[in-house]
């Protein structure tokens, strides 16, 4: 299948195209676009837009979430690891928007992970705001070190395979 989305890719974008990958559809093919053709390549090539204006997954849909989150909730909606994941990219991604946004949301999934969360006792770092505050600034050296999208989706490959795994031995 094809995906497109918005050219430069940094956090979410980066992130939903390792959640696809991994998860949804190991043989994806990504489309990196300026931000006014993701709607018109959506429709014209088949393809599901994400992280853009008129997306099938737009950057922020009617429950506060990115379209990480919406796609693990989605996807892959009893994945404990992959729901601290989702709220580091959102944290990353979207710092601005309040995560009580996601609470309020009709998704089973996040509020369980948020639910669990809030029971921890350390809950600012369980949140990942350490963790997200990390992807971002890692996040802003994509262009640094990558030729291309592609490229930075290539090699950032690792760094979300690292995270999860790691989340998915503390949620053991």
């Amino acid at each position: 299948m094809l995906w497109v989305t918005r050219s430069r890719i940094r956090v979410n974008r980066t992130a939903t195209a390792w959640l696809v990958r991994r998860f949804i559809d190991p043989e994806a093919a990504f489309c990196f676009v300026e931000l006014g053709d993701v709607a018109r390549v959506q429709r014209d090539r088949g393809a599901i837009g994400f992280d853009a204006p008129g997306a099938r997954y737009p950057h922020q849909d009617r429950y506060g979430r990115c379209s990480f989150e919406a796609l693990a909730d989605e996807y892959r909606p009893g994945d404990v690891a992959l729901g601290k994941l989702a709220l580091i990219v959102h944290a990353a991604d979207l710092p601005d928007v309040p995560r009580q946004k996601l609470q309020e949301s009709a998704s089973t999934f996040d509020t369980i992970s948020l639910t669990r969360h809030r029971r921890s006792p350390s809950p600012a770092h369980t949140l990942g705001v350490e963790e997200a505050a990390g992807l971002r600034a890692i996040s802003q050296g994509f262009p640094l070190v990558a030729h291309s999208d592609h490229d930075t989706l290539e090699r950032s490959g690792f760094l979300y395979d690292a995270l999860y795994a790691s989340l998915r031995g503390k949620a053991q």
